[in-house]
């Protein structure tokens, strides 16, 4: 039944934007949209999808459409996790609209650990079981919730989580949590691992929201895994897709930000607290927009030397891609050169971190440098000598090194 009108009238000037990640794979960014469109039948307000990357339209644009609209706009995430994105890329994109724009925009949380996932995790699950021919209640079943694998800890987590809970209550023999890549245990290990225990069958969930690239490739090792241990069945199982249960979850996230109550586990975010092996990691694109704006509110100083404030933003912020693609090119050894060349220069007052990506996957290493616009693309360790003692201490573009400028 739908609600009267007066009490609807308070979402007349409220719009959502759902913010997916983008895929060269236009099956997986039309599920995005047609999420969107759903969410929009479910809470009777506009809805429109937006891209962090590699499809359209963009966050930016996104918003710009819809202030046309109206003067509220909350963000909802179709990200399965607090990572990178969700913590760094998508708040500095809002922070630069409500800069831009005269429009209020509420930022909520990442789907995360919700009952409806729970619950159509068990459902997945049940669907490989038919095909198999097994009954957890009468068959040892072992069960793998796969992931796609982050650089941070406190998503990565959020599978463990989710594995034990799908356990809790349930007849099966085992769940575990893997990953497809970036960290451990990689989903052939975990399997190799469940074979040791002799199930009569182990369904493997790829824990994503699209059929893509990472979802086939755990279908083939997944099969793989069947072919080389006859005694054990072996079956993957679907993503999350566009399960209508994902509404549910959207909308309390919906709520949850409209209203201020948005929980992030800060506790456990390597970006908020020092964790062992994440002590470089101290707020990625976060940290270049604290550099820019933290100049800027000291500008109005006549002399920045004479009136000298104890934590002065750095001339220039150096920011490295180290996501997964840039990462493989070689960026961390770039990162280690520029740190070595600033520490070794006279003249370079620059903080040099590692940021998430940067939107140019393919084109890197990427280096960023801030407040001027310039990004480096292509850049190799034996560049760095040169992007310091050119660009960060003359002011002189490294112009072959050049990708483009903002």
């Amino acid at each position: 039944m739908h609600e009267p009108d007066e009490t609807r009238s308070a979402f007349d000037d409220e719009a959502v934007l759902l913010i997916g990640h983008g895929s060269r794979r236009e099956k997986s960014n039309e599920q995005v949209r047609e999420l969107a469109a759903d969410l929009e039948s479910r809470l009777e307000i506009p809805v429109d999808a937006a891209f962090l990357e590699l499809a359209a339209p963009a966050i930016d644009d996104a918003i710009a459409e819809l202030t046309s609209l109206v003067s509220r706009v909350t963000v909802v995430h179709c990200s399965l996790f607090a990572a990178s994105h969700v913590k760094n890329d998508v708040p500095l994109a809002i922070e630069r609209a409500r800069a831009a724009r005269d429009v209020a925009i509420d930022n909520g949380s990442h789907l995360g650990i919700h009952p409806a996932i729970i619950d159509l995790l068990d459902d997945r699950t049940a669907a490989v079981e038919r095909e198999l021919g097994v009954d957890r209640n009468t068959n040892d079943v072992a069960v793998v919730v796969c992931g796609r694998g982050s650089s941070d800890p406190d998503a990565n987590g959020d599978v463990h989580k989710l594995a034990r809970l799908l356990y809790e209550g349930r007849d099966f023999d085992r769940v575990e949590a893997s990953f497809v890549g970036v960290t451990d245990p990689r989903l052939e290990e975990t399997l190799h691992g469940l074979s040791k225990h002799r199930p009569d069958a182990i369904v493997v969930l790829p824990y994503m929201l699209g059929d893509g690239v990472l979802t086939g490739r755990i279908r083939d090792r997944t099969a793989e895994f069947d072919d080389e241990y006859p005694y054990v069945d072996a079956l993957a199982g679907d993503p999350l897709g566009t399960d209508s249960r994902l509404l549910d979850v959207f909308a309390d996230r919906w709520q949850e930000a409209r209203t201020g109550s948005v929980d992030m586990s800060c506790d456990t975010c390597k970006y908020k607290v020092d964790l062992e092996g994440y002590e470089a990691d101290v707020g990625g694109a976060r940290a270049m927009l604290r550099a820019i704006t933290h100049q800027e509110s000291h500008a109005d100083r006549e002399d920045v030397d004479d009136e000298p404030h104890s934590h002065d933003a750095p001339a220039k912020h150096v920011a490295v891609c180290t996501n997964r693609t840039c990462a493989a090119d070689g960026s961390p050894a770039v990162l280690e050169r520029l740190r070595q060349a600033a520490r070794d220069s006279d003249h370079c007052d620059a903080r040099i971190t590692r940021t998430s990506c940067l939107g140019r996957c393919g084109d890197g290493p990427m280096v960023a440098v801030y407040p001027d616009g310039v990004w480096y693309g292509g850049v190799e360790a034996d560049d760095a000598d040169r992007i310091v003692s050119s660009h960060l201490d003359q002011d002189r573009l490294v112009s072959e090194l050049v990708d483009q400028t903002l």
